[in-house]
């Protein structure tokens, strides 16, 4: 088993009004060259998680990060007019929350972190700053998830 420390969170930087599979995700990520979907886990608009990689199978999601991360991605990211937007849904919300949960208790220490956050440092001041992001994805500070109030529970919505 490989040693884990990051958990990395992303958005497929697909317009929220048109749907994005995961055999979508995994076709280009097969056209970029990859051996297979970069990510760990993909969670639909309706909170489906699917599997995509196994997490003893080190990712292709995060350049420099991926021996020791597990990548997750959000089905979305971009609102109707192609902009980058938080455009979770209640259902991805909810799902996001519980697989993060879940992941500390398997790999308790670990960081949870958008891709954006792992840009570089470019003026060296410890901190990686919005007009440093290389991408805004995932639309969101990634590192508050189980700070966040819970969204309603999407079975009564």
């Amino acid at each position: 088993m490989r040693f884990i420390n990051l958990i990395v969170v992303h958005c497929s930087a697909t317009r929220c009004d048109r749907s994005y599979t995961e055999h979508d995700l995994t076709t280009d990520h097969l056209c970029r060259g990859f051996s297979g979907a970069g990510y760990h886990y993909y969670i639909r608009k309706n909170g489906d998680i699917k599997s995509l990689r196994p997490v003893e199978s080190p990712g292709a999601h995060a350049r420099g990060y991926n021996a020791n991360s597990i990548g997750i991605c959000y089905e979305g990211g971009l609102d109707e007019h192609g902009r980058a937007a938080d455009t979770r849904t209640p259902f991805q919300k909810h799902s996001l929350r519980v697989l993060v949960m879940l992941l500390l208790r398997d790999y308790p220490g670990s960081c949870v972190c958008g891709h954006r956050d792992l840009s570089p440092d470019l003026n060296h001041n410890g901190e990686v700053e919005p007009e440093e992001w290389i991408k805004e994805c995932p639309c969101f500070d990634a590192a508050t998830i189980l700070q966040e109030v819970p969204p309603p529970n999407p079975a009564y919505l």
